[in-house]
């Protein structure tokens, strides 16, 4: 949706572009004269002027001259019924992005106008977050087949199909969860899985730059509204219109940027610093947080009516700890990644290697499991990656001493996940290798996770399953293997 202005003294081809642009989703204002297109191009901040040559009072090219030093960004397109090659060099010269001459197919009109906005600061800073964003999203990014991502992906999924039918801002989003959980991903995902996919994903750190800065990225600013505003700036709200702003960190920001960001989502306007003109913006806004903003809230640190704002919707991220299998599926998906990346053969992982990652205790979640696989990769020379060489210090969790409790919801995941392997052996006639094909995990994965569970044969299978695993004896019954 661009903002565009007609200001044309024909009545009818006025109303006649104004009509055939609302019908594209822009928003259009008409004016019939120079002086009353100038006060509205004030008003309304403009992407693209559509200027006639031959206006009452004040001429066509006075009025592009005048618009240009309103908005530095705008794009003006004269019409003329008199176009010449003095006419044209004159509204170059003047600051016109293209002249067309009368009459004007609608078609033709809206392909200049479509170039123009294209050509704009505008559009140019929308393209940027779209191409930047665009290779690195979606659904499928949420890598796993553990309970816990499961219903994270369900979660999303129907989150992101929640938007009003009256075009106004889809409900804001609270992501909380440990650092380096995925809390980007998960709000990429929001958005490409969304009716918004098509529009621009902007991202922004509140932690990253001081309030003032942080002020004019989000807001912008009039052309002189803060040191080296040399020219007027759009803000990341403004650059997110149609689509998805995620502040990262949202915790971190002060308390002038919190009524401000309450007052966006309670009002749907923005407001540039230096300006008196209120801007209607159609953004979702989501946040992330590892910061317990209740808590803040509790110690006068965040407002929490800004609270009860953003969590309308709510998704919790869950620890890497938390998610079992998907510590050796996500190792193997970035072992892929990084070796097709620095082109070399793709590794896999050995029985030793899985181990070592299910033992690791991943304070620093799916980062810290993304990077030490990247540098494996780098460092490792053959076909196969053991637990040496990761170079990984094990940090067992200290989930079940006597001293820490035992969490409800890891209890609770670690049962179902229990009853689940016990089903696939009980249909599989305790038969290691074909209940593992039926999970689709390996088979020593599978071992793994029975000696953890304390999960044993019962001794009218163990024969037949010893048979047919070709492994030796069964867990719980074996002495070294």
């Amino acid at each position: 949706m661009a903002h565009l202005l007609v200001i044309e003294d024909e009545a009818a081809l006025a109303r006649n572009i104004a009509r055939y642009f609302e019908q594209q989703g822009h928003v259009v204002e008409v004016a019939h004269d120079g002086e009353t297109g100038l006060a509205a191009a004030r008003r309304l901040l403009p992407e693209v002027a559509i200027v006639d040559y031959q206006l009452p009072g004040m001429d066509g090219l006075d009025v592009i001259r005048a618009l240009r030093d309103i908005d530095a960004q705008m794009r003006p397109i004269m019409v003329s019924g008199h176009a010449s090659v003095a006419v044209a060099v004159d509204a170059m010269k003047a600051g016109s992005f293209d002249l067309l001459t009368k009459p004007v197919p609608l078609a033709s009109l809206q392909a200049v106008v479509d170039r123009a906005l294209l050509e704009s600061g505008h559009r140019k800073a929308l393209a940027y977050y779209q191409r930047r964003e665009a290779d690195a999203a979606g659904l499928d990014q949420l890598v796993g087949e553990s309970m816990a991502l499961q219903t994270l992906r369900a979660r999303v999924r129907t989150i992101a199909d929640i938007e009003p039918g009256d075009g106004t801002a889809a409900p804001p989003i609270l992501v909380s969860g440990e650092t380096g959980s995925g809390k980007k991903m998960v709000a990429r995902a929001c958005h490409f899985a969304s009716p918004r996919a098509a529009a621009p994903f902007v991202d922004v750190n509140c932690a990253a730059l001081s309030a003032d800065q942080m002020d004019a990225e989000l807001f912008g600013g009039e052309k002189g509204a803060f040191p080296d505003a040399q020219e007027r700036k759009v803000g990341l709200i403004e650059a997110a219109d149609g689509g998805t702003l995620f502040l990262d960190e949202v915790g971190e920001l002060g308390p002038a940027l919190q009524a401000k960001l309450l007052g966006v989502l309670e009002t749907g306007k923005v407001r540039r610093l230096g300006s008196v003109t209120d801007r209607h913006v159609n953004v979702r806004i989501v946040a992330a947080t590892r910061l317990d903003l209740d808590a803040r809230v509790a110690q006068g640190l965040f407002r929490g009516d800004l609270l009860h704002r953003l969590r309308v919707l709510q998704i919790d991220i869950p620890p890497l700890r938390e998610r079992g299998d998907d510590v050796w599926r996500l190792a193997q998906h970035f072992a892929t990644l990084f070796a097709q990346h620095y082109r070399k053969p793709v590794p896999t992982l050995d029985a030793s290697a899985e181990a070592s990652l299910h033992q690791h205790g991943w304070p620093g979640n799916v980062r810290e499991l993304r990077n030490l696989i990247e540098r494996t990769v780098l460092l490792n020379q053959g076909a196969v990656i053991t637990s040496s060489d990761l170079l990984l210090t094990v940090i067992p969790q200290p989930l079940f001493t006597e001293d820490i409790p035992e969490r409800p919801a890891l209890a609770r995941l670690e049962a179902v996940e229990r009853d689940h392997l016990e089903r696939a052996l009980e249909q599989t006639g305790w038969n290691v290798t074909r209940a593992a094909r039926r999970l689709d995990i390996s088979r020593d994965t599978l071992r793994y996770r029975m000696d953890k569970h304390s999960l044993v044969r019962p001794p009218e299978f163990a024969r037949q399953a010893t048979a047919d695993d070709g492994r030796g004896p069964a867990p719980g019954t074996r002495g070294t293997h």
